[in-house]
């Protein structure tokens, strides 16, 4: 007589740590940590993870400063992870373990890694000192595909609006030792706004070894992107055209090569090594054309006899040349300029950890210990040019740049950390999490361009441990309660120390001044909530939920405070404490045959309330006049970040062959960018809704399909304070400047596996 099968309860396991070693129930884990797998990300159909994490995760929100699909600002609970160099990071990003925040910036860039050849990626909540520096708000690791969890071969190409079009081909294979997986993917667009095309290529491989006891993963990766987003624009000429642009153009080039060596042994059935070694350069280029500072000196009264063919800068001086010869002004040297960098970024390091999984007096306990060490060295240059701008907006330059703008920066950072995480349960239901980590930095800047004087030669030296501890207790089978306090920290960037001079103010990215010194911020995190999975209850399908509350205190935190009349002059400066806050709630629903044997429905929401605010008060630059300073008071609201997030889901499957999906998002008002104080009306909040479908023609073929911004809403997503009336002249008084969504746009394609 055959045995009866036993099927075994699904336990949900997450890795605890950047690297992708022994892993924890979910249920263990004290916060509410949110995934996604390679199978949701090819069904939602967005471009990028950095789109799908605004659609479909709780707590997460938008700005699109850059109005590029692959540039945007990343918010997570009010912190964020964006390509800007400037913004304050606070979430750390991780791709098999390596860390893919610029070394330069803290930055992220959404375009390195094509969404196809991710296998997985998880968010983790709060300021888990684990996962390293800029861990104040979370921590975002990813993990790629592997020619053993992908094997297979595709075909993907899709094209619709804006010429927008993609065409990714995707390969795995294994024989049970050893294995490949391969992702080659183009897109290409010719952007909605004007003077808005980008290019993105990327390439992502992986070569893997399987053995009884151990692996081995060795994974390359490139890309060449050219992307243009133009940015914000004046209100008054959105209502004119919602397409067009300021200044153009404004292009960013990344070009990127990534290599890792990540393995792991299992030296017993309890005890697990694992590590990785990595080599990682980025090269970015920028081009900004854009108004000018400079001006012909005969505005000035004083100089207007004598020195009326002469260029002056806003401080009053005369503009010099690179060979110290004062500029004369004409016709190509007025009301514009192009601002350039070029960054050249290497890094390199890895990361050892042993993992140990044995009882620990007759209690279940799961203990992680390691190190990591990372060096990056970076050389960075910026010019201005002076130029003119042309019919469009656009710029046409001199080719006569200026001394007082050029910077030449060379800067290293080394850091070495120390890491822990245990699990212990001290009951069947009860388990406590205590971690740490002790990070030491070391940055060291060199001038490369000494005019007069060094003022941006310097070594900075920044120590801290972060401690963490938690509880989670099984009050039923179907019911969890948790709890933690975390604390992290992040240290400031060879960028924040070379632009923190308040009587020296910089213009962003391409001039740095000073370095005095910036304090290292701390986030301390208290959050706690509870979950259950209905499943048990259910008759057929399942239920799973949360709701928690979530406070973070950074104390010392750093902002942009600016001081001029451009929105991207000014210094960093450290501004006290600021705190985020709020609620979360979340069920997502899966159920089959709900009216019929030929349905599988899923429903998912979420809501969080998000109250970011300062804490301190400080003076900054009055968004209304560019000559008066105005008082932020405590309890201002933190510019971008909205109070009220809501994100929705319903899809259906029939037949096994049709699926058909609609997505909405509402994203309340938030202050402008440039008003601390809180003194202007806020940026509207918005409604958005995206619609999906595909169909299966055969197992190995379908077609597929997508609306965005379903009801064609007009909305903007990211404002910011600027003055326009020097390239549109004094019609345009309105200094507000807004990023304006896209409208509604389609897209048709198609899938061929094997």
């Amino acid at each position: 007589m055959a045995e009866e099968a036993l099927e075994l309860e699904e336990v949900q396991v997450v890795g605890v740590t950047p690297l992708q070693g022994s892993g924890v129930s979910i249920d263990k884990i004290a916060a509410n940590v949110q995934s996604v797998d390679a199978d949701q990300l090819k069904k939602a159909q967005t471009i990028s993870l950095s789109d799908y994490i605004n659609r479909y995760l709780g707590s997460a929100s938008v700005n699109e400063a850059q109005n590029n699909p692959l540039q945007p600002d990343i918010y997570y609970r009010g912190f964020v992870a964006s390509p800007l160099l400037g913004l304050p990071q606070g979430l750390a990003t991780y791709v098999n373990g390596v860390r893919f925040n610029e070394p330069f910036g803290d930055s992220v860039n959404w375009d390195l890694i094509p969404q196809g050849a991710i296998d997985n990626m998880t968010l983790y909540p709060g300021s888990n000192p684990v996962y390293g520096l800029n861990a104040l708000g979370g921590a975002i690791s990813v993990k790629t595909k592997t020619g053993f969890s992908a094997p297979g071969h595709q075909i993907e190409v899709y094209g619709g609006s804006w010429d927008r079009h993609s065409e990714e081909l995707t390969t795995g294979w294994n024989n049970g030792a050893w294995g490949y997986f391969l992702d080659l993917h183009h897109f290409e667009e010719e952007g909605w706004r004007a003077f808005s095309p980008s290019k993105a290529d990327q390439a992502f491989g992986t070569l893997s070894w399987r053995g009884d006891r151990g692996s081995l993963d060795l994974t390359l990766g490139g890309n060449d992107n050219k992307l243009k987003g133009n940015g914000a624009v004046p209100v008054q000429l959105q209502a004119i055209n919602r397409k067009d642009v300021f200044t153009h153009p404004d292009q960013t080039i990344t070009r990127m090569f990534f290599s890792e060596l990540e393995g792991n042994y299992d030296l017993t059935d309890a005890i697990q090594l694992s590590g990785n070694a990595y080599f990682r350069q980025n090269r970015i280029r920028t081009f900004n054309g854009d108004d000018s500072d400079f001006d012909s000196c005969a505005d000035d009264p004083l100089t207007a006899v004598d020195e009326s063919l002469l260029i002056c800068n806003e401080a009053g001086e005369f503009a010099q040349d690179l060979n110290g010869n004062a500029i004369v002004a004409d016709d190509n040297v007025e009301g514009a300029t192009n601002n350039t960098s070029a960054t050249q970024m290497r890094s390199r390091g890895g990361t050892v950890q042993a993992a140990f999984n044995q009882d620990f007096f007759g209690h279940e306990n799961n203990l992680i210990v390691g190190a990591n060490y990372d060096y990056a060295d970076v050389h960075f240059g910026s010019d201005t040019e002076l130029a003119r701008l042309t019919e469009d907006r656009g710029t046409a330059g001199s080719g006569i740049l200026t001394k007082e703008n050029r910077v030449r920066l060379n800067t290293t950072t080394e850091t070495w950390a120390l890491f822990l995480t245990d699990s212990f349960s001290l009951t069947d239901k009860l388990t406590a999490t205590f971690s740490g980590r002790f990070n030491h930095v070391d940055i060291v800047m060199a001038n490369q361009y000494v005019t007069d004087e060094d003022k941006l030669s310097g070594k900075h030296t920044f120590d801290r441990f972060n401690p963490a501890g938690g509880l989670t207790y099984q009050i039923r089978d179907n019911l969890n309660v948790y709890g933690n306090y975390s604390e992290s920290s992040r240290v400031p960037t060879p960028m924040e120390l070379s632009c923190a001079d308040p009587g020296d103010p910089c213009r962003l990215p391409n001039a740095f001044l000073s370095d005095p010194p910036l304090k290292q911020v701390v986030a301390r995190t208290f959050e706690g909530g509870f979950r259950g999975d209905l499943n048990k209850l259910m008759s057929k399908g399942d239920m799973k939920w949360n709701i928690g509350y979530f406070h973070t205190v950074n104390d010392d935190d750093i902002i942009f405070n600016r001081g001029g009349d451009s929105v991207s002059e000014g210094f960093f400066s450290n501004v006290g404490q600021t705190r985020r806050h709020g609620v979360e709630a979340a069920a997502a629903v899966n159920y089959p045959q709900l009216f019929s044997s030929i349905d599988d429905w899923h429903f998912s929401a979420n809501y969080t309330y998000l109250n970011a605010r300062y804490l301190d008060g400080f003076d900054i630059q009055s968004p209304l006049d560019e000559e008066e300073r105005v008082r932020v008071g405590r309890g201002a609201r933190i510019p971008g970040i909205p109070e009220h997030i809501f994100k929705a889901s319903l899809g259906v499957d029939l037949w096994q062959k049709v699926s058909l999906g609609i997505n909405g998002t509402y994203s309340g008002n938030r202050a402008f960018r440039g008003d601390e104080a809180n003194i202007t009306p806020n940026l509207s909040g918005y409604w958005l809704f995206n619609a999906t479908a595909e169909y299966k023609i055969t197992d190995h073929f379908s077609v597929f399909g997508k609306v965005d911004n379903l009801f064609d809403v007009h909305y903007n997503s990211f404002g910011l304070y600027g003055n326009p009336t020097e390239v549109l002249g004094d019609a345009f008084q309105d200094n507000r400047f807004v990023s304006p969504g896209a409208p509604r746009a389609g897209w048709i394609g198609m899938r061929l596996s094997m």
